[in-house]
């Protein structure tokens, strides 16, 4: 049981929220996209200061690894390290698409597939079962209206994320279910709190962000 800060500036809102023993405290959202850096720190003083916790107090700080806006991942990552690195306190890498889908488990009848929009007709997707068990690896996938066909013809899965709208477009099969569920960063609490409690703590060192696909620097 642990008092952790969990950060997700990974998609087109970013959120911070407190847990403490699994149990959240308080949630901030901020849902501008270009803002997150600038929004990140003051944002987390401010819960803080609201809390009446400091960052000495914090058992762990747990981060959204990506995949999702390339920015973002940095943002979150550079954060959650630093203050691991200053106050030595372990640090926690979630899944993106792992947090998306806990935030549907509730919904879902048999499958999960979160959706993140990689521009065009690409997105960062996985399936999930509702034990939050990988069932298709993640990956950055072109869609078309054979994606997932095999799992289709098996199962009712549930699409969400902006990303599942480009899908949406093309999918007719009556076993895809589309949802307007949103994720932030309190369905990272019972995902981080489990792996605190099994001391599956990321290397500080080497931890980077899950891009998913080759990341180009623009001169």
């Amino acid at each position: 049981m642990a008092l952790i800060l969990n950060i997700d500036t990974a998609v087109e809102t970013a959120s911070i929220c407190l847990a403490k023993d699994g149990r959240l405290l308080l949630l901030d959202k901020n849902k501008d996209q270009k803002d997150h850096a600038g929004w990140l720190h003051p944002a987390i003083e401010a819960m803080m200061n609201e809390t009446g916790y400091k960052l000495t107090d914090m058992d762990a700080f747990t981060v959204t690894i990506g995949p999702g806006s390339y920015t973002g991942l940095r943002v979150g990552l550079a954060t959650a390290k630093g203050f691991c690195f200053a106050l030595q306190k372990p640090l926690i890498v979630i899944n993106t698409l792992q947090m998306m889908a806990n935030a549907a488990t509730e919904n879902a009848v048999e499958l999960i597939c979160p959706m993140i929009d990689a521009r065009r007709m690409e997105v960062f997707t996985a399936i999930y079962n509702k034990k939050l068990e990988i069932i298709v690896e993640p990956l950055a996938l072109v869609v078309d209206e054979k994606s997932f066909a095999k799992e289709l013809a098996l199962n009712k899965i549930l699409f969400l994320g902006n990303g599942s709208k480009k899908f949406k477009s093309l999918c007719e099969n009556k076993n895809a279910v589309f949802t307007e569920i949103t994720a932030d960063a309190s369905n990272i609490i019972s995902l981080s709190e489990l792996q605190f409690s099994k001391n599956q703590f990321a290397d500080l060192a080497y931890s980077e962000p899950l891009y998913l696909k080759e990341f180009y620097f623009h001169r």
